[in-house]
């Protein structure tokens, strides 16, 4: 009996050598064939334009192939579902952010995921504020004219959004809170969507994160009118934070970071950290990201992993205080 217990703790010890071995070398090996990087939302927005910014320099610089795949939908909640249940070789990862991760999960009731258990934090890539704007056209010159005009006639000025669900609703929910205002929500599928009817005057006001509204500002199709952050944005150095036109302690922002199925292997998801890490260095990669109107900021895996699981457990009491729901 002595000897089979030996024989077998040094099979055991075999195999457990083995399988890191084999999870080594498929690390040394990756990626030796496409990766999948799935964006949540359409073509154009905030989300797609990081992914494409991430995905090109991967395959320039790195010499990876990384392909986009937009699965729009449900405030971003259809592709992280498509990434939870993509198979764990790392082969297939998701641009998520802190509205479909963080705080989707306590908006859509019937969501077959948690963030926690089913995501693999791999690398954090960008933070940025969001941005109030409206066409150049609209009679709104600041968010002085917008409140005033609210309080007069509650529920007629409009405020489109890249849908239900993000973090870019809520803070149009909590800025109806601060500011004592009725807004009349219009989500879409996606910023850009949003964008558009918004330069088209077909909604008042355009809440978005700043790297899908900024190209619209920057050439003045759109005025914008205040950031939700405490800080001013480098993107928008004029822009006045809403705590400056006078809702103090007003900061709601977002971020963006790659994810994989829950255990997808850790040296993999190491490697990837690394190589995304070593991007976010290089000053075209980080004026690629600033000139979207993003601040981009390299994690490692566990410094990201810290920062979502944190956020995640703070977000139900900011959409249950925000009084945001999906119908």
């Amino acid at each position: 009996m002595f000897r089979q217990l030996i024989a077998c703790t040094t099979m055991a010890a075999a195999m457990g050598m083995s399988f890191g071995a084999a999870a080594q070398n498929a690390a040394a090996d990756y990626p030796n064939k496409p990766v999948r990087l799935i964006v949540p939302f359409p073509p154009g927005g905030g989300t797609d334009i990081l992914a494409r910014v991430i995905s090109n320099k991967l395959t320039e610089i790195s010499h990876w192939t990384v392909v986009p795949d937009n699965r729009a939908g449900a405030g971003g909640t259809i592709g992280i579902t498509e990434a939870v249940r993509s198979a764990p070789t790392g082969y297939d990862m998701v641009m998520g952010q802190k509205d479909n991760v963080v705080l989707g999960p306590y908006l859509y009731k019937s969501l077959p995921w948690n963030p926690v258990k089913d995501l693999t934090p791999v690398a954090h890539v960008a933070y940025t504020p969001i941005v109030i704007a409206t066409s150049m056209n609209s009679a709104y010159k600041s968010m002085a004219d917008v409140v005033a005009a609210a309080r007069q006639q509650p529920g007629k000025i409009t405020y489109g959004s890249p849908g239900n669900g993000t973090s870019i609703h809520i803070a149009g929910v909590l800025l109806e809170k601060a500011a004592g205002i009725e807004l009349t929500h219009v989500p879409y599928k996606g910023s850009n969507p949003a964008l558009m009817d918004a330069l088209a005057g077909n909604v008042d006001l355009l809440v978005s994160s700043v790297p899908s509204a900024i190209g619209q500002i920057k050439s003045g199709k759109l005025r914008a009118l205040a950031v939700t952050s405490a800080r001013r944005s480098s993107s928008l150095p004029d822009t006045p934070t809403l705590a400056e036109t006078g809702l103090k302690g007003f900061d709601v922002s977002t971020w963006y970071g790659l994810f994989m199925p829950r255990n997808a292997p850790a040296a993999v998801v190491a490697k990837v950290n690394a190589e995304v890490n070593k991007l976010l260095a290089l000053p075209e990669v980080r004026e690629a990201i600033q000139t979207q109107g993003a601040e981009p900021q390299a994690m490692s895996v566990a410094e990201f992993d810290k920062m979502f699981k944190l956020d995640f457990s703070q977000s139900r009491q900011l959409v249950e205080s925000s009084g945001a729901s999906i119908q």
